[in-house]
Formats: C-alpha cells, sequence, structure tokens
C-alpha cells in the first residue's frame, strides 16, 4: 500500500511510503512573496501523481498558548492549502494528531529531533536524515505516513 504524510508547515515535508519504505519525498513546496509563503499547490500535485498514494495522512494542526496570531493564520493557511490540494486530487486523505502519531512510536515527551533518530534507526540508508532541519522534517513526514498503517 502507498501512503503519503504531510506536515503541513511552510518548513515541512511530503514523504511517499511503499509497504513502510520512504520511495518519494521533497521539502513543502511554497510561493514566496516577501515574507509570506503558501502552498505551491501545482508542484504538490505534481509530486503527488506518480506513484498516486492511496491513502494521505496531513498532520492536524491548531493554535497553541503564545504563538502569535498573525503566524498562526500563515500556518493555517498552509494547512489548508494542502487540504484543498487534497480535494482537489480526488485523494483520500485523514489528518492525524502529533499526539497521536507521535505515541504510535514512542516519542511523545521526547526532544525535535527523536523523529529524525528513530527514522534512521528504522531506515538506515536513507542518506536525507543526516542532514539535522531537513532530516527532522522528512522523519516527521514519514512517521505521519507510517502511522496510515497502523490506523
Amino acid at each position: 500500500m502507498i501512503v503519503c504524510g504531510i506536515d503541513p508547515g511552510a518548513t515541512g515535508a511530503i514523504v511517499t511510503l511503499d509497504t513502510g519504505v520512504p520511495v518519494e519525498w521533497m521539502m513543502m513546496p511554497v510561493l514566496k512573496d516577501g515574507k509570506h509563503s503558501w502552498v505551491d499547490g501545482g508542484e504538490l500535485a505534481r509530486f503527488l501523481s506518480a506513484p498516486v498514494p492511496h491513502t494521505v495522512r496531513i498532520e492536524s494542526v491548531h493554535s497553541m498558548p503564545g504563538q502569535g496570531v498573525s503566524s498562526m493564520f500563515r500556518f493555517g493557511k498552509m494547512a489548508g492549502g494542502v487540504e484543498t490540494a487534497m480535494g482537489c486530487l480526488g485523494l483520500p486523505w485523514a489528518t492525524v494528531t502529533p499526539q497521536a502519531w507521535k505515541k504510535q512510536f514512542g516519542l511523545i515527551g521526547k526532544d525535535k529531533d527523536a523523529s529524525r533518530a528513530l527514522a534512521i534507526q528504522r531506515w538506515p540508508d536513507w542518506d536525507v536524515l543526516r542532514t539535522k532541519a531537513k532530516g527532522q522534517a522528512f522523519a516527521d513526514a514519514a512517521f505521519i505516513a507510517l502511522s496510515a498503517y497502523n490506523a
């Protein structure tokens, strides 16, 4: 089964797994206008066209205390752009909370880099994980996708 996991932030990532193994990945495609970023829906659609996933899992996002109103609005627009792209493409998708996918893989209460460390153990030949910031984004998206197998 081919599944795709999406971390919808401007610095998030998209990972497609085939039977639990990463086969395609990219950083979230964004268009920028000064400080503002939004989802590049065309690039996202091209990425998801081959291999076409059976299902997509998108990390569920929400505002948290202490975060700025404008930054949360921009983050919500990114997530909405991803969800809109799924609807336009006709792909089956669902959201998964960070707590749910992290609990599945024993990452609750661990530091931000724990998912990357676990991903390196699980997929030691996946070299993109060696770069810290991008590796974290790819690891998170991969575990978001992997959560679909156990849903």
